[in-house]
């Protein structure tokens, strides 16, 4: 799914925090965006997710400012499970959008594989780790093949092993079913080993968007060297 941006407004009591005048996120591709604390991150995923309402401009999805609601999902840092077993969790999205119980159990049984949760189906959400939790979430959001996946600092509070498990099902998917993902991330380290384009905004500003290449290795733009180098942009 193609986003495009144009004029993007949004602001909190009057402050404003997010004036965005044009940002296009490519089709198929993995795009993290990154920037300082307050920058307008989280904001503008949850523009796009539709979960804030803007105060102006234009989004559009593959060409049409209508949100495509059933094709999109959102995994937060902290996400909410349902009270009930991983497996009731992963099925519920597909349920809702009234897919037959064979695909339904072929998808839990491929996700529960993928991101080894085999063992884990049958306990109950509260039973869970953090990451185990985090796990869940993202096979919940993959499991109706969504066409625009939004990633709220997804690994932000969980240890260095089931971060390498969530990207490499993440890289996984992406490259096979050519889904379109936008990542917040406080971690350079991680928007590099991930990201196609990365997306730097700077109080509510755009800073630059590019390839991850030219970004983290050919920018010519001195605020973005700053912040690659470790330097608060102030």
């Amino acid at each position: 799914m193609r986003i495009e941006i144009e004029n993007l407004k949004k602001s909190y009591q009057g402050t404003p925090v997010l004036d965005i005048d044009r940002l296009t996120v490519r089709e198929g591709k993995i795009t993290a965006i990154v920037g300082p604390n307050g920058a307008g991150k989280s904001t503008l995923l949850n523009l796009i997710g539709n979960l804030l309402q803007k105060d102006g401009g234009i989004i559009r999805y593959d060409g049409e400012k209508k949100v495509p609601e059933k094709h999109i999902t959102l995994v937060f840092q902290e996400p909410y499970l349902i009270s009930t077993t991983v497996r009731k969790n992963i099925a519920c999205p597909m349920k809702l959008r009234k897919f037959s119980k064979e695909v339904i159990e072929g998808r839990i049984g491929e996700l529960a594989k993928e991101l080894n949760l085999e063992e884990l189906l049958d306990k109950k959400a509260n039973q869970l780790s953090l990451g185990e939790v985090q796990k869940v979430a993202l096979a919940r959001a993959l499991s109706f093949e969504p066409d625009l996946l939004l990633l709220d600092e997804p690994c932000a509070s969980i240890d260095p092993y089931t971060t390498s498990e969530i990207e490499k099902i993440l890289m996984k998917m992406n490259r096979r079913r050519g889904t379109t993902m936008v990542m917040v991330t406080h971690n350079l380290a991680q928007a590099r080993r991930l990201a196609d384009d990365v997306i730097l905004l700077k109080k509510g500003r755009l800073v630059e968007c590019c390839g991850s290449e030219q970004f983290f290795v050919h920018s010519e733009n001195e605020e973005t060297k700053k912040f690659v180098e470790g330097e608060l942009l102030i």
